[in-house]
């Protein structure tokens, strides 16, 4: 993918993320979205966006959209799809995707945070 390219998926994901103002995306090398500690969608360097969704509705993305889930550094990330390019650029539609993705990171138990030990 040119740089080009992905700047305009770059541009895609952060209209995404900004129709959702309780969401903060992060990350500057591989911009992503997480909440309670765990990580539910990013722009992988390749420019494809990530998904993580549960069971039922990652099953039906991944018919629907004819997807596959996502492989990162040669494992598979069992939990999150591949969003087509044409998805991706249909934010309307995408957002019902986005939404149900918060909703799972939201079901899940907080991640531990970081100790201030006060030093």
């Amino acid at each position: 993918m040119t740089d080009e390219a992905y700047q305009s998926n770059l541009a895609l994901y952060d209209k995404l993320v900004a129709a959702f103002p309780q969401v903060e995306r992060k990350g500057t090398t591989m911009p992503y979205t997480s909440l309670n500690g765990h990580m539910f969608s990013f722009l992988a360097k390749e420019g494809n966006m990530a998904l993580r969704l549960p069971a039922g509705e990652r099953e039906s993305f991944l018919e629907k959209f004819n997807s596959e889930l996502c492989v990162q550094y040669g494992a598979v990330m069992k939990d999150y799809v591949v969003v087509p390019e044409p998805l991706l650029q249909n934010t309307d539609e995408l957002k019902e995707y986005f939404r149900q993705s918060y909703s799972y990171a939201s079901s899940l138990k907080p991640k531990p945070g970081k100790k201030n030990t006060g030093k």
